[in-house]
């Protein structure tokens, strides 16, 4: 709209000015400028409009100036902004007429194109393939913690944890696979993915009884509790005293004790019981890199060795990583594995294989050649994990001697300097330290060595009894057959991966001579299992993910086929391992209410005193394990346990010496375990205590849900 006749002027010379409306404020654009062109409209930096302008007085060039509107006025602003001072004439009041654009438009206008933004990226991220692989992370979680609560794990049966989870847990468990097969398609570029579900599957599969349980899972975690407080009260080691159920081994061979006891203090805790069911994440998640670098050696397929990481979780079910010697030790085998494979590799014996056309598209090229002097200084590196491990398990050194002796079958790894500071390091500590177990061991070489059958025996005296138990040496059976079937078929099919992982698959066989040699206390055939794992998983992985870059319709096959196998597979070996790893429970789990029974008896006894049991899997059973001798009656063989099962009084009467004062401790959780264990049929364990309840031999002490304790009477006849 357009005034008619000259602007009239007020008293302060200057013409009044137009209203809001008719300045035409924020219309910019339509405008003219200084030139006579329309101006254009301000934008941001990011290329948005920018805020609206609004104009202040005239100058005397008949120009407009521009004023920034989401100013706050201050008191030299206070002028312009109120209409009482003009910033360019400041000789009065503002005349009439004179108005400002207000500044809430302004920061509305803001506001919404802020909004719209951040609209606009939650747009963008819930379509990229990262809010994919979010979704059923995030599903599986919020189902995972919808079931923990209704575990019931203190009224466990035959099956253990598995009537016992929520189907919901089951559900996350699936979801969490399902997901962990979405990261593999990128793998390659965003690693972190599968990582993540890996982790996440590992927590979810292993963490219930941490967060749950109450007491310490699984006897032998108790007993090492029990060895590590001793050594915390005693502040030493005593290598050369005896003492009963084997038990001088462990001041023997004391290194994985000794960091405990420090951890204890570093901690503050009271025992190592405040911490010692979280083991088996722990160590899962210390495990999961050193497998990356050993797969990332021989391939570089991410998508292979996220799978061959996942499948090594799933097939490790033999219940080797809760607070052990064993568990720890291991970790420090693959740290040493690891080293070598990436840093020993000797200059020229690569070969063929540096020429990527004679490998597999998955393989790897081989690791950069190292000197003599680059190796001599590993090796110097390397020989305080050694040492370690030879201070803290016994078998552990000798897998790792036969490992890297199979290396040494290689042209690349054929590290005879290594593999001979390895075995003068082990047969160092057996000839000092360990000295009196390492003798005993030898005597039994007579009898048990060539005894391939009996050495392969598994721990238990006889069949499995139960619905339970059966379920879980099924398991077992069928969880071995198919990660050896998957392996086997990935070294038949790709036969040019075997080529540059050939050290992997050595290593894989070379615990197999074990079985000529003991039987490691029934024990032989779950740690050549596990030692074997490792390279096991990595062809497993190898036969369910196909090579990438291969044409013709025979690999469009396989790819077609893996889309289906991989994740059908994934869960079937979750299927395995859930009754393999939970399937027993009821022998690793026990309630206060019986540990504290368990104490009590052991209080009750005088020192020195014989302490009875069926077996030694039940909490506390080595609780002050220093001041009492025990006889755990039922591990033997089945058929002088049925004998015993005639008459159960008599029997322990005949072996308890004369003069020794004798308490008998019977719980739950041995009960569990002498028919999970197949030392006893079915029913055995409660005629075995009706009838010392019976007998006169014996006086109950206590007795209630938790267990009974039994007092030998010795001079009582009848």
């Amino acid at each position: 709209m357009q005034r008619q006749g000259p602007a009239p002027v007020t008293g302060g010379g200057v013409p009044p000015q137009p209203a809001a409306a008719d300045r035409g404020e924020g219309r910019e654009a339509e405008r003219p400028g200084a030139d006579g062109e329309s101006a254009p409209k301000a934008t941001a930096a990011d290329g948005r409009p920018g805020p609206a302008r609004k104009t202040g007085p005239a100058n005397s060039g008949g120009e407009t100036a521009p004023v920034d509107s989401a100013r706050k006025a201050g008191p030299a602003d206070s002028g312009r902004e109120t209409g009482l001072v003009d910033p360019g004439n400041e000789t009065g009041p503002a005349g009439p007429g004179r108005e400002t654009a207000p500044a809430a438009p302004a920061r509305e206008e803001r506001r919404a194109d802020g909004g719209a933004a951040a609209r606009g990226r939650l747009v963008a991220f819930v379509r990229s393939p990262d809010a994919l692989n979010l979704a059923p992370l995030l599903l599986a979680a919020g189902l995972w913690l919808w079931a923990l609560p209704g575990i019931d794990f203190r009224d466990m049966d035959q099956f253990g944890l598995l009537d016992r989870f929520p189907l919901v847990y089951y559900a996350a468990l699936v979801v969490l696979t399902g997901g962990f097969v979405l990261t593999l398609r990128r793998a390659g570029t965003v690693p972190l993915w599968p990582a993540t579900y890996c982790a996440a599957m590992l927590v979810a599969l292993k963490a219930p009884p941490a967060i749950l349980y109450d007491s310490v899972r699984y006897a032998w975690a108790s007993k090492h509790d029990a060895i590590i407080s001793r050594l915390l009260a005693q502040g030493t080691v005593h290598p050369g005293t005896e003492l009963s159920g084997g038990m001088s081994a462990y001041d023997q061979w004391p290194g994985f004790f000794s960091l405990d006891a420090a951890l204890v203090r570093a901690f503050g805790v009271d025992a190592a019981a405040s911490f010692i069911n979280w083991a088996p994440v722990a160590l899962g998640l210390l495990t999961v890199p050193v497998l990356i670098l050993v797969y990332r050696t021989f391939s570089d397929d991410w998508r292979l060795v996220w799978t061959g990481v996942w499948i090594f979780q799933l097939a490790n079910w033999v219940g080797q990583d809760y607070l052990s010697p064993q568990g720890f030790s291991y970790l420090l085998y693959l740290t040493v594995f690891a080293v070598v494979v990436r840093h020993f590799v000797l200059p020229g014996s690569a070969g063929a294989l540096r020429d990527r056309a004679a490998l597999d598209p998955a393989a790897a090229a081989v690791p950069p050649p190292t000197t003599t002097r680059q190796r001599a200084v590993a090796v110097l590196f390397l020989l305080p994990v050694v040492a370690t491990i030879n201070a803290s398990h016994q078998l552990t050194p000798v897998m790792l001697c036969a490992s890297l002796f199979a290396l040494c079958l290689t042209r690349r790894y054929r590290n005879l300097g290594l593999l001979a500071v390895t075995g003068l390091t082990m047969l160092v500590w057996n000839l000092t330290m360990g000295r009196e177990l390492f003798l005993e061991t030898l005597g039994t070489l007579r009898e048990k060595a060539g005894d391939l059958l009996g050495n392969s025996r598994p721990g238990f005296a006889g069949d499995p009894t139960g619905p339970g138990p059966e379920l879980v040496g099924s398991a077992n059976i069928l969880m071995v057959l198919a990660l050896g079937g998957l392996a086997v078929a990935a070294v038949l099919l790709r036969r040019r991966l075997v080529r540059s992982a050939l050290p992997l698959l050595l290593t894989a066989a070379a615990p197999l001579p074990a079985f000529a040699v003991n039987d490691y206390g029934g024990e032989m055939i779950f740690r050549v299992y596990l030692f074997g794992l490792p390279g096991a998983a990595f062809f497993a992985a190898a036969a369910l993910v196909p090579a990438t870059g291969a044409a013709g319709r025979a690999a469009s096959i396989a790819r077609r086929t893996a889309a289906v196998a991989l994740p059908v597979t994934l869960v079937a070996m979750l299927a395995g391992f859930l009754p393999s790893y939970y399937g027993k429970e009821g022998m690793h789990y026990a309630p206060p209410g019986e540990t504290a029974l368990t104490r009590r008896a052991f209080d009750r006894a005088p020192e020195g005193a014989l302490i009875v049991a069926a077996t030694g899997a039940f909490a506390d059973s080595y609780y002050r394990y220093d001041r009492y001798e025990r006889w755990f009656f039922t591990e033997q063989e089945v058929d002088e346990n049925l004998r015993m099962l005639q008459d159960p009084a008599g029997y322990l009467a005949g072996g308890i010496p004369a003069g020794r004062p004798a308490y008998v401790i019977l719980t739950p959780t041995q009960g569990e375990a002498v028919i999970g264990e197949g030392y006893l049929p079915e029913g055995g364990f409660a005629r075995l205590g009706a009838a010392l309840k019976a007998s006169p031999l014996f006086a109950v002490v206590e007795e209630s849900r938790y267990g009974l304790v039994l007092r030998y009477r010795p001079t009582t006849t009848g």
